[in-house]
């Protein structure tokens, strides 16, 4: 039987998962609509709740994936080439999706094969995945500015930087 990662690096290497690299390459541009995706995506992670360690450090790293990609759009996080984080758009947006490879109202199946493709990208991406996570980590020691403790940024809507223009002020939508 193979792994997770060869499942997923199969499903990588899919026609169907090309066009999801389209879809992801189209949707960099429009911060607005990306917020949207990953909120859905992190719901739906969220309401996935699995028993088995090896799924729920998957879930975990989903959700880590969801916030550096939300970092990423808001500016906060750069230190990731383009093509990491439309590969890792492509992935969500595949989660997302309810016609991929093995539909996901199969019981099980249709989200082991969601699973497969964020085991393929951990794999590949695993050293962005850790360097954003201690940046996270050195990020969050720092004391918040009003003291109160904010809610896991994958759990909770992107709010932006109330100092910084809005993305639709800038002309992009």
């Amino acid at each position: 039987m193979s792994s997770l990662f060869d499942k997923g690096l199969k499903i990588s290497k899919n026609a169907l998962f090309n066009v999801f690299i389209g879809r992801a390459t189209q949707l960099l541009g429009r911060p607005f609509k990306v917020v949207t995706v990953l909120n859905e995506v992190a719901e739906k992670l969220a309401n996935k709740e699995s028993k088995t360690n090896k799924f729920r450090q998957l879930f975990e790293v989903a959700l880590t994936l969801v916030r550096l990609i939300r970092s990423y759009i808001s500016g906060e996080y750069r230190e990731i080439s383009t093509s990491t984080i439309i590969s890792g758009l492509a992935v969500l947006l595949y989660v997302l999706s309810p016609i991929d490879l093995v539909p996901d109202f199969i019981p099980i199946l249709g989200f082991l094969d969601d699973l497969s493709l964020v085991s393929w990208y951990v794999g590949k991406f695993q050293g962005e995945i850790v360097r954003f996570r201690e940046w996270e980590e050195a990020a969050h020691r720092q004391p918040a500015p009003s003291g109160a403790a904010l809610p896991d940024a994958a759990a909770r809507p992107a709010l932006g930087d109330a100092a910084q223009p809005s993305v639709a002020e800038l002309g992009h939508s």
